[in-house]
């Protein structure tokens, strides 16, 4: 006869930490189950002769390593991703200046890298280093970050350092990280003349970066981006019907064919025309399968993850464990915000996936790492809550 008391007690051991972080989780992995099997028709029909299972099924092999390492990184004492984050960083500056020369084109960008038949894109593995050793600097330096020259050697240098490498092939994701390490120089008390100050020597480099670039080589990313924002702002039917518009047009027939409640799970009509339907674009695919009470959903969703991110940072202000949750979890849904602002037509085309829901590689496995700590600082925060209550309940006993 099964023990349910004893079968509630390992599966509790089992999932320890911030139990709605689990359900969030949770449910974006069914989500992205459900729409990366509507969304890759297209992909299966061109590459897998219509097997649909097939990638499905890989996707399925991605994802459930992208929880194995959630899980496994949960398990870990977050103190312990102090030094292991560190580490991380000087790994991060070599890999970014290789991807920068001899990286493989992904989409006209030099992103990518190969390591034993597997590539993965470097920034992903640079942004959860960089935030890490973050968390470290402004935590051990926190009684030192009044004094200038100090706070531009130990933070904003190494900010300059992995942004600066990240930016010429991967403008969103610089920019998406720079906001971060601003937040975190926030969170930090960080004198507000010291940021903005940074802000604008930031804004000023890489204005003058991409002017020098675009002048001097027409064909590059620089091009790209002035292209995007150029189209972005146009509103002549000429630059309506540019291919480079293409992408969002569909995506903005799909969301108004989705009305309210959606068209219903698989019945996506746009997932044949849409480029990248499953990955960069698969919010457009939520909106019209699950219409706007799904996208609402699928946002409330990443809220949650910053809430609780949130409340663990009020938990434990100023501490490595607070702003290391933060800094992740605001990167995250970041990310995710851009995704669907894309979709929805509020900022120009960028390929940033949607975090635990679109198809992808090690995107996946580098997600569930940065949950999987996140879930790690809960755990402890808990446990030593609970530590003190205990402590607190024998006081009282002892009294009475």
């Amino acid at each position: 006869m099964i023990d349910k008391e004893l079968v509630a007690e390992k599966t509790r051991n089992l999932f320890q930490g911030d139990k709605v972080i689990w359900v969030v989780v949770a449910i974006l992995t069914f989500m992205s189950l459900l729409t990366v099997y509507s969304a890759s028709e297209s992909v299966a029909n061109r590459s897998y002769n219509g097997n649909n299972a097939f990638v499905l099924l890989r996707h399925a092999v991605m994802l459930l390593l992208g929880l194995a390492c959630m899980f496994g990184a949960s398990r870990i004492n977050y103190k312990k991703y102090s030094k292991l984050l560190l580490l991380l960083f000087w790994i991060a500056i070599p890999l970014l200046i290789y991807t920068l020369f001899f990286g493989k084109n992904l989409n006209h960008a030099q992103r990518v890298i190969g390591i034993a038949g597997v590539t993965f894109q470097t920034s992903d593995l640079a942004k959860i280093a960089l935030i890490g050793f973050l968390a470290r600097v402004l935590t051990l330096r926190r009684d030192q970050l009044d004094d200038f020259k100090e706070l531009g050697i130990r933070v904003m240098l190494p900010i300059l350092v992995i942004v600066g490498l990240i930016f010429p092939e991967n403008f969103s994701t610089a920019a998406m990280l720079f906001a971060t390490c601003i937040v975190m120089m926030f969170l930090s008390k960080v004198k507000m003349k010291y940021i903005f100050g940074f802000i604008g020597i930031i804004v000023v480099a890489g204005g003058i970066f991409m002017l020098v670039s675009f002048a001097f080589a027409k064909d590059n990313r620089s091009a790209t981006w002035v292209n995007r924002i150029e189209r972005f702002f146009s509103s002549s039917e000429e630059e309506a019907d540019d291919t480079a518009n293409f992408q969002v047009m569909q995506s903005k027939i799909a969301i108004a064919g989705g009305g309210l409640i959606g068209k219903s799970p698989g019945k996506s009509t746009q997932r044949n025309v849409l480029p990248h339907p499953y990955s960069d674009f698969i919010y457009a695919i939520v909106l019209e399968e699950y219409g706007l009470i799904g996208g609402i959903f699928v946002l409330a969703l990443y809220l949650i993850l910053l809430y609780r991110a949130t409340r663990i940072m009020l938990r434990a202000p100023q501490s490595f464990g607070g702003l290391l949750a933060m800094g992740l979890a605001f990167s995250l849904v970041m990310q995710a915000m851009v995704n669907m602002g894309v979709a929805v037509g509020l900022f120009p085309v960028t390929g940033q996936p949607l975090p635990f829901i679109s198809m992808g590689g090690t995107s996946l496995l580098f997600t569930g790492l940065s949950i999987g700590i996140i879930i790690s600082v809960t755990r402890e925060i808990n446990k030593v809550n609970n530590d003190e209550r205990d402590a607190e309940i024998e006081v009282a006993e002892a009294d009475s």
